[in-house]
């Protein structure tokens, strides 16, 4: 048994995100299109003495912001899988993180995917591929697919997977924000805005999906789409500004990441996407550009 396993999980995009009406448990209805793409945390998961419980560091890219105590989402990953492992929840956590936080590229998710994939690699068979995705589906709507990572399709309140079927290399450009927003305020801002509206079942586009199927870039940035994004910007008003700095830069397409503000812009490749980059730091508006490439892998062990 290795006393340390190392674990590398990627950020998110949702090329499509579609939230229907509000269900009996508080979730909504979901129709979402996942794309995994390169920015990473690194988690290490390693086996700690007896009674010592499950602790966590946390270092990198908004780190003070975040718990470090029960309420870390990778905690209780690490607390779940040792209890369907018939474990003792002694390990310890080490997250170097790259994600942005709170901006709508589920990073949180990621760390909980990671721990989950680093438990059943600490522990060899306890853990089954059907384990850890009846445990990420308890964790949150993004932790299934980030195990997963790739390209698919989310329905549910996201957790149950469909693999989409795509082609091709895509390049973002990922601009992140000065501050986070909190995923139940966006959605919350979302319900006050629809309040008076008949909200239909989310559904497919079936322009994306072919844009997808077929690889093509411009097709596919035309078709981004995202419900969320009129409560991001009338949460944060900036947003939209960022996101017309972004077309005018000749971005194919420009999005709020989820639940943003973190904004996402296509290139038509790494050329293209380093030019924005260049342009969208010259703007003000944001503390941190990124590229990224996608679909990647969701998480795997490394070390």
């Amino acid at each position: 048994m290795n006393d340390a396993i190392r674990v590398r999980v990627p950020a998110k995009v949702n090329l499509r995100l579609a939230v229907g009406p509000l269900r009996p448990d508080g979730y909504h209805h979901l129709f979402t299109v996942f794309h995994a793409v390169g920015l990473h945390d690194e988690v290490t998961i390693t086996q700690a003495e007896p009674g010592a419980g499950v602790t966590v560091r946390i270092l990198g890219e908004g780190a003070d912001s975040l718990p470090s105590g029960a309420d870390n989402i990778a905690v209780r990953a690490a607390k779940l899988a040792a209890q369907r492992a018939g474990r003792s929840a002694d390990v310890e956590i080490a997250i170097t993180k790259a994600i942005p936080v709170a901006g709508g590229m589920a990073g949180g998710s990621a760390d909980a995917a990671a721990v989950l994939v680093g438990c059943a690699a600490l522990w060899p068979g306890t853990l089954s591929a059907g384990d850890l995705h009846a445990l990420a589906a308890d964790l949150g709507s993004d932790v299934a697919f980030l195990i997963e990572g790739g390209t698919m399709i989310g329905t549910g309140r996201g957790e149950i997977l469909t693999p989409v079927l795509a082609q091709g290399e895509f390049h973002w450009v990922i601009a992140v924000s000065d501050m986070g927003l909190p995923t139940p305020q966006v959605y919350a801002e979302l319900d006050r805005l629809r309040a008076d509206l008949d909200v239909a079942e989310p559904a497919a586009d079936d322009a994306l999906l072919r844009a997808l199927r077929i690889g093509d870039a411009r097709a596919l940035g035309r078709a981004l789409s995202n419900d969320l994004q009129a409560a991001a910007v009338s949460l944060r008003p900036e947003l939209a500004r960022l996101l017309e700095a972004g077309a005018d830069l000749g971005a194919l397409g420009g999005i709020v990441s989820g639940s943003g503000p973190t904004c996402v812009f296509l290139a038509r490749d790494r050329e293209h996407a380093l030019d924005i980059a260049v342009g969208l730091t010259t703007t003000g508006l944001v503390r941190a550009v990124r590229h990224a490439a996608g679909p990647v892998d969701g998480a795997r062990v490394i070390a």
